[in-house]
């Protein structure tokens, strides 16, 4: 599903904010990577969805090798990964049902096809009797909720989260996570980048933990290490 090889990236010369990094993630998995700030994960994210470029190293996620993609071949890309921020990055202006509707739209999806996925991703996500209401209507894990929905209307392989808990407190946060368990039961593969430790400890699922550009641990069954 995902290959890391070797790869480097260095925003200064002699710098690197990755180093050698050698991961594998197979289908269906729900990985944490972990790491204080500055261990390199949100570059890490940011070569996987394509808005950065490898300095060296190969990056493989299914067929694609990402970094010999153009430009033009990255929204497709795209739809293959669904991507969670911590900041929701919603729509202010459109509700929740618009929000998630919206991203269908900017890809070309038709009137046909937004009114069949988009009830059904609302209701997955526990939204669908809120679904009229604007962002500054609903609480902060409701607003994660609607863009955990919006995530998943390409139905992606891939949903990666990052650090999606890191603005709700621990009920909502606990919450968000049990979505993202329930949603890795559809064979969706999951790779969350927290520095939660107690979220990371409850899941008990396979750790990777990241320290100045390098992965100095990979736990099957891990915990928090730092």
């Amino acid at each position: 599903m995902i290959k890391l090889t070797e790869v480097s990236k260095a925003y200064l010369k002699n710098n690197k904010v990755l180093n050698n990094i050698n991961l594998e993630v197979t289908p269906g998995e729900f990985v944490s990577i972990v790491g204080q700030s500055g261990a390199g994960k949100t570059t890490l994210v940011r070569l996987l969805i394509g808005e950065e470029r490898v300095d060296s190293g190969q990056v493989m996620i299914g067929d694609w090798d990402i970094t010999k993609l153009s430009r033009r071949e990255i929204p497709y890309l795209r739809r293959q990964i669904g991507v969670i921020f911590q900041d929701f990055k919603l729509l202010p202006k459109k509700t929740l049902l618009e929000n998630v509707s919206f991203a269908l739209q900017v890809s070309g999806g038709t009137s046909q096809k937004i009114s069949k996925i988009v009830p059904s991703v609302l209701k997955i996500v526990g939204l669908d009797d809120k679904k009229n209401r604007y962002p500054h209507e609903v609480s902060g894990g409701e607003k994660q909720r609607a863009a955990i929905a919006r995530a998943l209307v390409h139905q992606p392989k891939i949903l990666l989260a990052d650090e999606p808990t890191g603005n709700l407190d621990a009920i909502n946060a606990n919450e968000i996570i049990d979505l993202l368990l329930h949603i890795n039961k559809f064979g969706t593969t999951v790779i969350l980048v927290t520095h939660n430790k107690e979220i990371v400890n409850r899941l008990n699922r396979r750790v990777v933990t990241m320290d100045h550009g390098r992965i100095i641990s990979d736990q099957a069954h891990g915990k928090y290490l730092l």
